[in-house]
């Protein structure tokens, strides 16, 4: 069997970009707009690799300039706020599952969180990682787990899925995948004895 876990609020817990947002002195909201203005979206940019960090930050300082309470950042905020912990009981989840299993990783991720993680051995726990910002595609995406299922050689029925998202759930779910929303690994774990 393969099993997929999502890394930010499974297997570490999830980013809050509060912190950012509080530097930035814009809201959650503003970002967003500012991210997506034009319809060029430079955050699925840069999450699925397109775009670098200094890339990405560049663009946002241009695109703040008309907007008189923003400030302009001078250093990548990603990496600076960036401070994940583990979640102790879903690494022991899948250092059990390793004995027998196939276990990757399937993450949306950016290259600031990507190095981070890889400094901290946060991917090490898996067999492999497929990360947005390498394969360039990002979930909901379906396709994000059809490449997956595509390098693992490795047919839907044959996968088991977690997440803390439940659009990502749902998507993996509609390829036929065994998609459970991730709320603690002993509930992930008793649901996942009904199949394997």
């Amino acid at each position: 069997m393969l099993f997929i876990f999502d890394m930010g609020g499974v297997v570490t817990n999830t980013f809050k970009m509060d912190s950012i947002y509080q530097k930035l002195n814009i809201s959650k909201n503003d970002f967003s707009e500012i991210c997506k203005k034009n319809n060029n979206d430079i955050w699925h940019k840069l999450e699925t690799g397109i775009i670098s960090v200094n890339q990405f930050w560049n663009e946002y300082n241009r695109r703040i300039q008309s907007i008189e309470k923003a400030k302009p950042v001078e250093t990548d905020l990603f990496r600076l706020f960036f401070h994940p912990s583990k979640n102790l009981q879903t690494i022991e989840l899948i250092k059990s599952l390793k004995k027998n299993n196939r276990v990757v990783c399937g993450t949306n991720t950016i290259q600031s969180h990507w190095e981070n993680h890889m400094e901290r051995g946060d991917y090490a726990f898996f067999n492999q990682t497929y990360a947005s910002n390498k394969i360039g595609c990002a979930k909901p995406d379906p396709h994000f787990f059809e490449l997956i299922l595509e390098a693992e050689e490795t047919e839907a029925q044959n996968v088991f899925f977690t997440d803390d998202k439940e659009e990502n759930v749902a998507a993996a779910a509609s390829l036929g995948i065994h998609a459970e929303l991730f709320t603690t690994a002993a509930e992930l774990t008793e649901k996942w004895k009904l199949f394997y």
